[in-house]
């Protein structure tokens, strides 16, 4: 037997930059939501936790994991629902991008740290991660991690796809002049690596940027299961592991590919 749809909620937010309380709150309340509506897990968006245009204040804001994990993990422990969220990661003198995974019972699931850095602006900030592919698993479905911009290199999608990733939980802060990335770039990867991925992006705008919203939970077939528009909003979808079986089967892109053209078996 199958197991049954594993749906999830989208929280398209900015919340409240420069105000963690603040987001906290949001996201506490965004998890009770969610929670009500049976899905197993809260996604947030790039930096939710803090802001992302802090410039120059982004190192007075960041945590250390273990901090951070204290934090979401009592407010996902309370509502009983995993949380994605985006955050600065204090790492001894370093700063990262990154996202945190933690379980319904509040137990940290994963980190990841983004590695491909959009621009001077998150270059002056952040010190790039190194590991690509980060994974954990929830209800049995094997989920990775990602921030933004990884999301458009193919080959980093690829590679969750050929090490197992069924759903890839995408926080973002994706900006104009490039919803068509959004639109088109994110379903074209979900159906050429044939897994669901569900990209989470801030709204209105915050210092220089203005945030296209746009959110999404994007499924092997290359069609939009959810689809956000500029405003705040709570989506909900589902992905489905015995739709993505099908899928792969009708879709053999990962059995079919000729790996000896692109490097060693198993690399993207």
């Amino acid at each position: 037997m199958s197991a049954p749809p594993f749906r999830l909620a989208l929280l398209q937010s900015s919340g409240h930059p420069g105000e963690p309380e603040k987001n906290l709150a949001e996201l506490d309340e965004a998890a009770a939501r969610a929670a009500a509506a049976g899905a197993r897990v809260l996604v947030t968006s790039e930096m939710f936790l803090t802001g992302y245009a802090l410039g120059e204040r982004t190192a007075a804001y960041a945590l250390t994991e273990r901090e951070a994990v204290r934090s979401l993990g009592a407010l996902a422990r309370r509502h009983g629902v995993a949380l994605v969220c985006g955050y600065p990661e204090r790492a001894g003198e370093r700063v990262h991008n990154s996202a945190l995974l933690v379980g319904a019972d509040g137990a940290r699931l994963a980190g990841y740290r983004k590695t491909h850095l959009y621009g001077d602006f998150e270059r002056a900030v952040f010190t790039p991660g190194a590991e690509p592919v980060v994974q954990a698993t929830i209800d049995g479905l094997r989920v990775g991690l990602m921030i933004c911009y990884d999301v458009e290199f193919p080959e980093n999608v690829r590679a969750h796809a050929l090490a197992g990733t069924d759903l890839l939980l995408v926080p973002t802060a994706q900006m104009h002049p490039y919803e068509f990335v959004a639109r088109s770039v994110v379903p074209v990867r979900a159906f050429e690596s044939q897994l669901y991925i569900a990209y989470v992006n801030r709204t209105g705008s915050e210092g220089e940027f203005d945030f296209v919203g746009l959110s999404c939970l994007a499924g092997p077939e290359g069609g939009d299961l959810v689809r956000g528009s500029a405003e705040k909003a709570l989506l909900f979808g589902e992905a489905d592991p015995a739709a993505l079986a099908e899928s792969r089967a009708r879709n053999p892109y990962l059995a079919d590919r000729r790996a000896d053209l692109h490097g060693a078996p198993g690399r993207a």
